[in-house]
């Protein structure tokens, strides 16, 4: 019998892990019984009793487990981690908090069948804020033109991966890695298959996602996938350097032939100052997020620190023998 892993972070989602897991289990009853599964929940650190319910939930079902993080690790290195923990030979990492439809299970194992060994879950419409879902399909089209790599639009990471894409995974020495670019990278090779979906809106709780996230999630998309922002350093840098050359040659000439209605004052040399300067902040900020990028991946923290696992008695027994 085939065993299907469903992953499941969560962060301070109370209200919805014991939901989503009877949803999940509600599937693989109705849907999918010729399966066996497992529903893996990785917990970053929540402080509002999500653990308590997950300890609880773990106690009743050995089916369900649970990985206790030390601390918060962020919202790319906590599932990451998580997913080459899963033992099935496939393994369905969703959300916690519905916005990734349990209904898709079927459709993603049927597809896996059919000889996809990735099953990408792409948003086409959203039922969350127009304007923010506007401003993220801006995003993923900018992102897509300036990296070498073809990214994936509306791609959150909610998809089925075969055991043969997580051996992948395992092997990648990567202590910031970023699933969406891993994906879009080599999902070809792993004959992978985008399905529609419209994304509900969120069952309870609130979004642990805001500007700072947001722009974590868009500079390590950037700064690890395009050279654009380096290359556009220099191509600016040249050019404003040759205008700047110029302006001051003209300026030398006029004053040396003291041309009666040359009255530009100091206007110009003002100008040139802050339109430089400003520039010169611009990319020193943007080469200082590459370089951020090269410094966590020089320290090489580990990607999770666990604090304790539950339910995995049998995979640790079978390891000591």
């Amino acid at each position: 019998m085939k065993k299907i892993s469903v992953l499941i972070p969560c962060y301070n989602e109370v209200e919805n892990v014991e939901p989503i897991a009877e949803a999940v289990e509600d599937v693989f009853q109705k849907s999918l019984p010729q399966y066996d599964y497992e529903i893996l929940f990785i917990d970053n650190c929540s402080t509002d009793g999500t653990r308590d319910r997950l300890e609880a939930m773990c106690a009743g079902d050995k089916k369900i487990k649970a990985i206790f993080n030390a601390t918060n690790f962020g919202q790319f290195n906590s599932p990451f981690y998580g997913m080459c923990q899963t033992t099935g030979d496939c393994t369905i990492s969703m959300c916690c908090d519905f916005q990734d439809p349990v209904e898709l299970i079927p459709v993603f194992v049927h597809e896996w069948e059919q000889g996809h060994r990735i099953v990408s879950g792409i948003k086409t419409s959203s039922r969350e804020n127009p304007i923010l879902y506007f401003l993220r399909s801006l995003y993923y089209k900018a992102v897509r033109r300036m990296s070498a790599t073809e990214m994936i639009e509306h791609f959150t990471g909610f998809g089925l991966y075969d055991r043969t894409f997580i051996d992948i995974l395992r092997q990648l020495d990567d202590p910031i890695p970023f699933l969406r670019g891993i994906v879009a990278e080599y999902g070809h090779g792993f004959n992978r298959k985008d399905v529609p979906y419209e994304q509900p809106k969120r069952r309870a709780g609130k979004t642990h996602n805001n500007f700072l996230t947001l722009y974590d999630a868009a500079m390590l998309s950037v700064t690890s996938y395009t050279k654009v922002g380096l290359r556009l350093a220099t191509w600016i840098g040249f050019l404003s350097s040759g205008v700047s050359m110029v302006i001051a040659l003209v300026y030398l000439v006029l004053k040396l032939v003291k041309w009666h209605s040359f009255q530009m004052g100091s206007a110009p040399l003002i100008i040139g100052v802050y339109m430089l300067g400003s520039l010169q902040l611009f990319f020193i900020g943007l080469i200082g997020e590459y370089i951020l990028n090269i410094n966590t991946r020089v320290i090489h923290r580990p990607l999770v620190v666990e604090e304790r696992r539950l339910n995995f008695e049998e995979e640790d027994k079978a390891e000591e023998d």
